[in-house]
């Protein structure tokens, strides 16, 4: 594949390496925030693994229910022209342990190696902590708080700032989809349903509990649910925090089997006339094991976008609050580079 070099930066992170679940949690040391990253571009994307397309039809009016088909839906990215000043919608989707060549650019992912070659992907991505809950902690919230563990919010009682409650502050609405969910912000894992992978339960300062109870809620399917209802009504939340369940993340099933249930996911999103409106992006995110795979869509990205700095959960926070119109970045955040410019955000 050709590539232009367009940045040439360099980007110092101390990560630490993989290990057992029981490993001790150490937060990444101090980034320069802001800075230039490094970026290539293929002449013209590869066509090893394609995201499935979708029949063209004539522009949308903006009121047509999920399943509609703007002009643009051949593709997810590459056809947006200059990203937004502040987006309206940042959407992410947490996949499970498993290091970018266990995914991309394999047999078992031509769904998500078809995305990442019609959007982009970062080279080396970074894991902040270690087991599971660390990681989703330091992406809302900027830190690991010292967690070294998997256990219920009980016995991780958090109290500050998070990118829930910044979001809530700015007058709109943050929410959490969790797949197999029996009932709103449960603090207990159940059946495939895993607490720990769902940090706004961990959250219990100001309003977050309140909060948590009204907009932590079950995912449902793409033909019914809250997060199918909130595309086909309009009301899709400022940021979501989509959660699988255990299977469909790939924590217990193989790969293929969330392979195909992104397929019909985030195709679901991309047909919406939220993503339609060039003005919602999506983030798909792995906790562990570095390094990660990691695939931004937006109608803005240059298909074939290749992030080579070395960034983590926290480049990832730092980049949503900049597109949320945050500027109060949360602790390691404020440190952290700006994936915005890099992927054309």
């Amino acid at each position: 594949m050709n590539r232009l070099r367009i940045v040439a930066a360099a980007i110092a992170l101390t990560i630490m390496g993989c290990g057992s679940d029981t490993s001790t949690v150490t937060d990444s040391s101090p980034r320069p925030g802001g800075a230039s990253l490094p970026v290539s571009i293929p002449a013209a994307p590869t066509q090893s693994g394609t995201a499935p397309e979708t029949p063209v039809t004539e522009a949308s009016t903006g009121t047509e229910p999920v399943g509609a088909v703007g002009r643009h839906s051949e593709s997810p990215c590459g056809w947006g022209g200059a990203p937004p000043a502040t987006y309206d919608h940042v959407i992410w989707v947490w996949m499970e342990n498993h290091r970018a060549d266990q995914v991309l650019d394999t047999p078992k992912a031509p769904y998500e190696t078809g995305l990442s070659q019609q959007c982009g992907r970062a080279a080396d991505y970074r894991q902040v902590g270690k087991p599971s809950l660390p990681n989703y902690l330091g992406a809302t919230s900027g830190s690991t708080w010292g967690v070294s563990d998997d256990d219920a919010p009980s016995g991780h009682v958090i109290t500050d700032d998070n990118l829930f409650r910044q979001v809530r502050a700015t007058g709109r609405t943050a929410m959490s989809f969790q797949e197999s969910m029996t009932s709103n912000c449960a603090v207990h894992s159940d059946g495939t349903y895993a607490v720990k992978h769902n940090p706004a339960a961990y959250y219990q300062g100001a309003d977050d509990r309140q909060a948590c109870q009204r907009d932590n809620v079950a995912l449902g399917t793409v033909e019914a649910g809250p997060f199918h209802d909130a595309l086909a009504n309009g009301t899709l939340p400022a940021f979501s925090f989509v959660t699988p369940d255990l299977c469909h993340d790939t924590h217990d099933c193989q790969v293929d089997v969330g392979d195909r249930w992104l397929t019909e996911f985030l195709s679901s999103i991309f047909a919406s006339m939220a993503y339609q409106s060039g003005r919602t992006a999506v983030f798909l995110v792995w906790d562990e094991d570095q390094p990660m795979p990691f695939i931004p869509m937006a109608p803005a990205i240059a298909p074939g976008t290749v992030l080579d700095a070395t960034v983590d959960h926290y480049a990832l926070l730092r980049t949503t609050e900049e597109m949320l119109g945050i500027t109060d970045y949360l602790g390691n955040a404020a440190d952290a580079p700006s994936m915005r410019e890099g992927f054309n955000l």
